[in-house]
């Protein structure tokens, strides 16, 4: 039977009468079936058993980072330019090469430490995830609010995810955990900076930036190639908070981000945001004080400028938020023609463990869902494996071919279109820093960059975390502040002096243990009952 081929309800159903996944009709979902009406029940009751089951089954491994999300649909509209120049002169990827043409998408915004149904006002970094399903397959743009990261080697990403989650014997966030990292890796300074700033507490979803935080490729049809940054910038304006800010909204609604990004599209307030790209030739740039393929690093714009290539419009709710935000799966490793990889040491990493980490939550044919699959033909010698439920073959590729090359009747490969990019690498295979680290004066440039109220607020939530930490953890954190900036660091140092030691938990909060004690000593007595 062709999987297509349905069947018109029979005379005892119509086309809203429950059935069970076998496709029958359930004419009683109010009782199982019993010995009497009181019990005991009997083992063949198969449409329980069907339900309950697949209840006990239907939560998947949660992300590990990540896992707090809400996403939406829309589309990205090409402006076939990249600032006042034709796009085609840097890249050859289809979906930017023409003025208007616009290409389907789906958007997950997620934070990145915290679980599945944490509030949306904690200190964290946000995933900004796009993914794109373009006429040669899918494209995945996976970044955060942030431009930059902790770190730029993938090596290391384990121990601080590690460092800045729940402490593996109290289940507690504790911020000496994560300035324990942070201090022993210098690196990371810049991204502390902002993250303990009110950037690192985005108002909510559609108030964002975006950016793809690791430095890409664009080839063009002669394989010549650039290096690309990309950002996205909201339309709606940005808006941050402040901790106490943060505190209040907690306070009243902890899925407000969601709430605040599914009710705008809803009353039709679509969310936009126009895409940038920052151009630098495929070179070591030794003109420059830091490494361009460096993640914790910005390229400055007055020396790189941001051109514009499109506009992104978010149009669409999903329709079942499991189905299509749980189950959506990005991978950095997902380009289309025309994209590349540059050597930055973390994307190299990410590319790998991103699509392996779906295939372990998801499943191994997690691409053959809806939300992942990509939206033109798909015809692979890939077999089997957990939940496959359609084989990728051609039309006219014959059933018994899964293999390739084939004289039988087999796929065939693509011819290549546009001259091949083909890079030249040399080297002897090292384990090593880059050269030019540089890890403090962009985190001064940053800091001498904020408004006051942001200075304010940033050395007051340094002040805060940092005074529940060993003294060998701060000494090192205001060492690298004053390297940074000189009033960056005399701040910080005066703050820490002033402050009282304050409790262990959680980013940002300064009374942790106040709230364990206000629970006891305000909570109502009762009867048991």
């Amino acid at each position: 039977m062709d999987k297509n081929q349905k069947h018109e309800p029979n005379n005892i159903e119509n086309e809203d009468t429950l059935t069970n996944r076998q496709g029958h009709p359930i004419t009683n979902n109010q009782n199982i079936r019993t010995v009497g009406n009181r019990g005991p029940a009997t083992l063949e009751n198969y449409d329980f058993i069907e339900k309950i089951s697949h209840f006990d089954r239907e939560r998947i491994p949660e992300r590990v980072v990540h896992a707090r999300g809400a996403g939406a649909h829309g589309y990205f509209e090409s402006y076939g330019m990249v600032g006042d120049e034709p796009v085609s002169k840097y890249t050859r990827a289809k979906l930017f090469q023409e003025k208007g043409k616009r290409t389907p998408l789906f958007v997950r915004f997620s934070s990145v430490i915290h679980g599945g149904h944490s509030p949306e006002t904690l200190r964290d970094p946000r995933g900004f995830a796009v993914k794109f399903y373009t006429e040669d397959g899918n494209w995945d743009l996976v970044g955060n609010n942030l431009k930059i990261f902790f770190i730029r080697d993938a090596v290391k990403f384990p121990d601080m995810i590690h460092a800045f989650k729940p402490d593996p014997v109290t289940n507690r966030q504790d911020s000496e955990r994560f300035f324990d990292f942070c201090a022993s890796s210098p690196e990371s300074f810049h991204m502390v900076t902002l993250i303990y700033s009110p950037w690192g507490i985005p108002a909510n979803y559609r108030m964002m930036q975006g950016s793809g935080v690791n430095t890409y490729k664009w080839v063009n049809k002669d394989g010549e190639a650039v290096l690309v940054k990309y950002h996205w910038e909201p339309l709606q304006g940005i808006k941050n908070l402040t901790q106490k800010e943060a505190e209040e909204i907690q306070a009243k609604n902890f899925n407000h981000a969601t709430q605040d990004l599914f009710e705008a599209i809803e009353k039709g307030d679509y969310p936009e945001w126009e895409l940038y790209v920052q151009i630098m030739s495929d070179d070591d740039h030794p003109e420059l004080d830091f490494d361009p393929l460096d993640d914790t690093k910005l390229w400055p714009p007055e020396q790189f400028p941001w051109k514009k290539v499109g506009k992104m419009v978010l149009n669409k709710n999903p329709e079942d938020y499991f189905a299509e935000v749980e189950q959506v799966a990005f991978g950095t490793g997902v380009l289309v023609d025309g994209l590349d990889f540059s050597d930055d040491k973390m994307l190299q990493g990410r590319t790998f463990s991103y699509s392996d980490t779906q295939r372990y939550r998801v499943g191994p044919n997690y691409l053959q869902l809806p939300i992942n699959a990509p939206k033109k033909r798909v015809a692979t010698n890939q077999r089997g494996g957990q939940m496959e439920y359609y084989v990728d073959k051609g039309p006219n590729q014959n059933p018994h071919i899964n293999y390739e090359p084939s004289i039988l009747g087999g796929l065939k490969e693509a011819k290549q279109t546009g001259k091949e990019y083909t890079p030249e690498v040399k080297g002897k295979l090292v384990r090593e820093s880059i050269d030019r680290e540089n890890n403090f004066k962009q985190a001064g440039e940053t800091y001498r960059a904020f408004e006051q109220w942001e200075k304010d607020d940033l050395i007051l939530n340094l002040v805060t975390d940092l005074s529940k930490c060993d003294v060998r953890i701060q000494e090192k954190m205001i060492s690298y502040a004053e390297e940074a900036d000189e009033e960056y660091g005399r701040r910080l140092r005066e703050g820490l002096k002033n402050a009282k030691s304050s409790e262990s938990g959680p980013l940002g909060n300064a009374k942790n243990d106040q709230a364990v004690e206000d629970a006891v000593e305000k909570g109502h007595d009762a009867d048991p009952y």
